[in-house]
């Protein structure tokens, strides 16, 4: 007995180096659905649009790319632009398309339009003509200060007419509401269609630029006069969203207050700065989470180092939360690209304008964004290596995307297989880690349909099946 156990301790090591490791199954079920996906973005709000377009014609296009571009950048679907409230341009205020009062709510319009809206009217058309972006997102900080209770854009205040909001001007609803629609009218007159309309942002904090403070009902008040303004105007598909809340916790608490006017709403909309997307609101509304980043920084562009708050595998593992955990239907980051030391855009501006630097948060939004079109419709996942997070969404074409964020160190070979009446004729896929960008990874198909990859340990890799026609 001592002999063959020392025979065994002997042989054993060769015997399981010669034996693969047991590869780690995924199942994808397209028969139990969940949203449907409207898309990713960002913004360039605030004339951060400004220090795009003063860039040199090849640092404009490469910035663009790598916002748009399916192929070599993020290949954003949703634009979020702001619809400025200030009556001047001074620091990064967005400048109000009426800057001066009329004369009162009853007075006939004067409206100032430029034709270039701090370099937003420049980024959308590109977004739209070249790169073939549908879904612009039209959101207002704040009223003119006019409008409301304080007098100014700034610092808090309530748009004049909503309950509890009382002015001695009178009651400003019906003018906002034709503010807002111009604005729109604005952009279609230049070949750039708005698909949603926010007239809120963060009304739960009062802050030192552009906002306004509302409560659900004050909110609803107003819906009750956007949308037959928006109907009348002939932009009955310009969907209304509500409110871009601080957080997820806050914009839950409003939704009690706005079921009143759910009929005439599209679009449930909030931010992850007070509180996180990690479960469903309360609403049939499809959801968005339209803002948020990493505002303290100081700039990195790595992908994992000790988990940072600007590492780009912590935004994977942050989106997969709002999307598998609070089902949202779009995610936006907060700005794309701009200058300064901060992670509170993805895509850095040099300070001597000379060169543009993607983070890896921008990798990370990519490897989603490319493989998750607009009409994406999630499915349910099952299995997976211990501890990643998996994920799947049929596309209208007919693809099969399917996400694996392995978070921790050890990596391994992943077998995926797609199940009922799929049957796969190739698949690729894409990883995303420390030292490479959205890159192909080799992969094969078995004679089965299943698709192999081996996933590195800390990286996102995405499989994409194309389907037999």
């Amino acid at each position: 007995m001592a002999l063959l156990t020392i025979l065994t301790a002997l042989v054993a090591p060769s015997l399981a180096s010669i034996v693969p490791r047991q590869a780690n199954s995924i199942n994808v079920d397209l028969s139990k659905t969940y949203q449907t996906m409207d898309g990713f973005g960002t913004s360039e709000t605030f004339q951060r649009a400004n220090q795009m377009r003063a860039l040199s014609p090849e640092l404009q296009r490469y910035s663009l790319d790598l916002l748009f571009n399916r192929t070599s950048g993020a290949g954003f679907t949703i634009l979020r632009n702001g619809i400025g409230s200030s009556p001047d341009s001074s620091s990064d205020h967005m400048v109000s398309i009426q800057p001066r009062n009329p004369g009162g709510p009853d007075a006939a319009p004067k409206y100032v339009w430029d034709g270039n809206d701090n370099s937003q009217v420049w980024v959308s058309t590109e977004a739209a003509k070249t790169y073939g972006v549908k879904t612009f997102y039209a959101n207002s900080w704040s009223a003119p200060g006019y409008m409301k209770t304080n007098g100014n854009d700034a610092n808090g205040g309530s748009l004049c007419g909503v309950t509890g909001a009382s002015c001695s001007s009178g009651d400003w609803k019906q003018a906002y509401a034709n503010y807002l629609v111009q604005y729109i009218t604005y952009y279609k007159e230049v070949g750039v269609d708005i698909t949603h309309l926010g007239f809120l942002n963060e009304p739960d904090l009062t802050t030192s630029y552009a906002s306004m403070r509302s409560d659900g009902r004050q909110a609803a008040d107003f819906i009750q006069v956007l949308r037959p303004t928006l109907d009348r105007a002939n932009y009955t598909n310009v969907k209304i969203t509500c409110c871009d809340a601080g957080g997820w916790s806050h914009q839950a608490g409003m939704l009690g207050q706005l079921s009143s006017v759910n009929n005439q709403l599209g679009l449930i909309t909030a931010h992850s700065y007070t509180s996180q997307p990690t479960s469903p609101l309360n609403t049939r509304l499809p959801v968005w989470q339209t803002e948020y980043a990493d505002l303290q920084g100081p700039w990195t562009a790595v992908w994992y180092s000790n988990n940072g708050a600007g590492e780009g595998l912590r935004w994977a593992n942050t989106i997969y939360d709002a999307i598998v955990r609070a089902n949202v239907t779009g995610y936006l980051y907060w700005i794309g690209v701009q200058g300064g030391p901060t992670n509170s855009k993805m895509i850095r501006i040099s300070d001597d304008k000379k060169s543009v630097i993607p983070s890896k948060r921008l990798w990370a939004m990519a490897n989603w964004s490319r493989f998750v079109r607009p009409g994406a419709v999630r499915v349910a996942t099952s299995g997976g290596p211990n501890g990643a997070k998996v994920s799947a969404f049929k596309n209208v074409d007919g693809t099969v995307s399917v996400q694996v964020i392995q978070g921790g160190a050890s990596g391994g070979m992943v077998n995926v297989k797609v199940g009922g009446r799929f049957t796969a004729t190739g698949v690729k896929a894409w990883v995303t880690d420390n030292t490479r960008d959205v890159a192909e990874l080799a992969s094969t198909l078995g004679s089965d349909g299943t698709g192999s990859a081996n996933v590195p340990g800390r990286s996102m890799v995405t499989f994409v099946f194309e389907p037999a026609i």
